[in-house]
């Protein structure tokens, strides 16, 4: 369901930028017979998603090497899912992926021509997780076991952040990795998203579609359910009655475990340490990271958090 189709090499990038993906995106899109024409960068963020409207196609192009084998998942997670019938993203082209270009891993996604979920369809993202996490586990391949935090240390390691910073993020890492080993979970293991968002959910023809599979693992569905949770307690993106729909449309309130404030934790340091990757994009986006370390510093909201 994956392979390695090695395109073009060149020195490694020193940066992951507009500038530096753009290069990825042409010499990826030719190896795979796409023509990059008119391709538009519409997200840099853990990846660069470019949109490629006349191939009807989404190219995401990964930060290093060093996420091959996530990327590989992704593409045979995405396999299971269709023979499934599960309403989630589809692989395009006939070409084997990932792909390696300039020392990325580049995948191709069939475009979903609607737009990212809107506030008030975040129960059908409840309704997702549900139909989700009721699945029959693969097994042609095996998940990993669920460890949201196994990128954090390569995060802050490379950021353009203080090193006392670096220090307090890393330390709190190693304390919520102990945290999470004491804790025992309500729900029965199962696959999992990983980043369970409203943002990964994508509308076509009035129908949720779950999108970015490089999360996926195997673990407790109290990690999927936190993440909205999170963004209802520390970001304040969702109010009482669109939190409260979300968790009637799964069945299960994650935060009336005592267990979530850890969970909590963990989802604003990854929230947080994938800001942080890009905060010398823009003056917005550093404000931002500012304001999301003085939440965890202090371990309450300060002020409300901006998504990204």
């Amino acid at each position: 369901m994956a392979g390695n189709q090695t395109a073009t090499h060149g020195d490694h990038a020193s940066s992951f930028s507009a500038e530096s993906t753009a290069a990825v995106l042409q010499l990826a899109c030719l190896a795979v017979g796409l023509d990059p024409g008119g391709a538009r960068l519409v997200r840099l963020g853990e990846n660069a998603l470019y949109r490629l409207d006349h191939n009807h196609a989404i190219v995401r192009i990964a930060r290093t090497m060093d996420y091959w084998n996530d990327v590989t998942r992704e593409v045979a997670i995405a396999a299971w899912l269709a023979e499934r019938e599960f309403p989630g993203a589809r692989t395009a082209t006939s070409a084997s992926q990932p792909i390696e270009c300039i020392e990325h891993p580049v995948t191709f996604w069939e475009l979903i021509d609607g737009p990212v979920a809107a506030p008030e369809n975040v129960p059908m993202l409840g309704s997702l997780l549900r139909e989700l996490h009721d699945l029959t586990p693969p097994s042609s391949f095996r998940l990993p076991e669920v460890n949201l935090l196994n990128r954090v240390e390569r995060r802050v390691a490379k950021a353009p952040v203080p090193s006392e910073d670096k220090d307090f993020l890393l330390n709190l890492c190693a304390d919520l990795e102990l945290r999470i080993g004491k804790l025992s979970f309500r729900l029965p293991a199962t696959a999992i998203h990983g980043d369970a968002h409203i943002g990964n959910v994508m509308m076509r023809g009035g129908r949720p579609i779950l999108i970015d599979f490089e999360r996926f693992s195997w673990g407790n569905p109290e990690w999927d359910l936190a993440v909205t949770a999170t963004e209802f307690r520390t970001a304040g993106w969702w109010t009482q009655r669109q939190y409260e729909s979300f968790a009637e449309a799964y069945g299960y309130d994650v935060t009336s475990w005592d267990g979530f404030d850890t969970l909590r934790a963990t989802h604003e340091l990854k929230m947080t340490t994938w800001l942080m990757q890009n905060v010398e994009q823009s003056a917005d986006i550093r404000a931002e990271y500012v304001n999301r370390m003085r939440t965890i510093r202090s371990g309450r909201p300060v002020e409300k958090w901006r998504p990204f």
